[in-house]
C-alpha cells in the first residue's frame, strides 16, 4: 500500500509504541488520527509535533472498553477524514494480578479493552475501508499489537496472556473473513524499551535483553518500522509476526 495520502488509525497513540507508529506512518505521507483514552496532554503533544512534522494529524479521546465509545470515534474519525486506510490496534491494558486474585471486574475490564475493543475497531474499520477509494484495489490495513504473553506462559497475567492469546484467533479469524478487501496481520513485540526518561523501570528491561538470543531489548521505532513493511506487502495476510529479538524462541514460563 503506498501510504501517501492515506489515512490511518492508531489506537493508543499518545505514547509509547502507539506513538512511534504513529509517526512512521505520517512520514510516509499518512494522515493520522492519533487515538487516546485519558492522556490528553500527551496526545496533544503528539499531534503538535506531528503537525511540525509536515504531517495532517488530529487527536480523538474514546474509552475502549465502552463499545458507545468505539462506535463515536469512528464517526468522528471518518467525518475528519472521510474514509480509512490503516487500523493499527495497540491500545491496551497491563496489569498484573495473580491467577486466584483476578476478580470478574478485572477479568472483564481486560477481555473488553485487550480483546473486544480490536474485535469492534475491526468491524466498524473494515466497513469503512471499504468505502474508501484505493487505486489498483488495493486492500486496506489492520495491525493488531498483540505480545510473546500469548505465545508463552507468563505468571499473574492470566486475564491479559488469555486477552492476547485472544488476539491472534482475532488477527486469523478476520484476516480470511475480511479478505481481499482487507488484510489484517498482528505483530508481537518482546521487550521493548520505553522512551528514555518516561520509565523508571527502564533499568529492568535493559537486565530482561540479557536474555534474548540477541543480547538486548528492542525499541518503539523497530516496531513501528514493523508496521510499516506490512503495510507495503501487500502479500501479507494472517501473519503474526515476533519482533523480540527472537525471545519467542528461549521465553518458556516467564515469572
Amino acid at each position: 500500500m503506498i501510504l501517501d495520502g492515506r489515512t490511518a488509525l492508531v489506537t493508543g497513540a499518545a505514547k509509547r509504541i502507539g506513538r512511534a507508529i504513529a509517526f512512521a506512518l505520517g512520514r510516509r505521507g499518512a494522515r493520522v488520527a492519533v487515538h487516546y483514552g485519558g492522556s490528553r496532554e500527551a496526545a496533544a503533544t503528539t499531534v503538535e509535533e506531528l503537525g511540525a512534522a509536515g504531517v495532517e494529524a488530529r487527536a480523538f479521546q474514546a474509552d475502549l472498553a465502552q463499545p458507545a465509545g468505539i462506535e463515536r470515534l469512528f464517526e468522528e474519525v471518518a467525518a475528519w477524514s472521510d474514509g480509512l486506510d490503516v487500523l493499527v490496534n495497540n491500545a491496551a491494558s497491563f496489569r498484573r494480578v495473580p491467577f486466584d486474585e483476578t476478580t470478574v471486574e478485572e477479568w472483564d475490564r481486560v477481555q473488553a479493552v485487550n480483546l473486544r475493543a480490536p474485535f469492534l475497531c475491526s468491524q466498524r474499520a473494515a466497513r469503512l475501508m471499504r468505502r474508501s477509494e484505493r487505486p489498483g484495489g488495493v486492500a486496506g490495513l489492520i495491525v493488531n499489537i498483540t505480545d510473546l504473553s500469548a505465545l508463552g506462559v507468563w505468571r499473574d497475567y492470566s486475564a491479559h496472556s488469555v486477552s492476547k492469546a485472544g488476539v491472534i484467533q482475532l488477527t486469523r479469524v478476520s484476516a480470511w473473513e475480511l479478505a481481499p478487501d482487507v488484510r489484517v496481520n498482528a505483530i508481537a513485540p518482546g521487550a521493548i524499551l520505553p522512551e528514555p526518561g518516561l520509565d523508571p523501570a527502564s533499568r529492568e528491561w535493559l537486565e530482561r535483553g540479557r536474555e534474548v538470543p540477541t543480547g538486548r531489548v528492542g525499541d518503539p521505532g523497530q516496531i513501528a518500522d514493523t508496521v510499516v513493511f506490512l503495510a507495503e506487502n501487500e502479500f501479507l495476510n494472517g501473519a503474526i509476526l515476533p519482533v523480540d529479538g527472537g525471545e519467542h524462541l528461549v521465553q518458556g514460563g516467564r515469572e
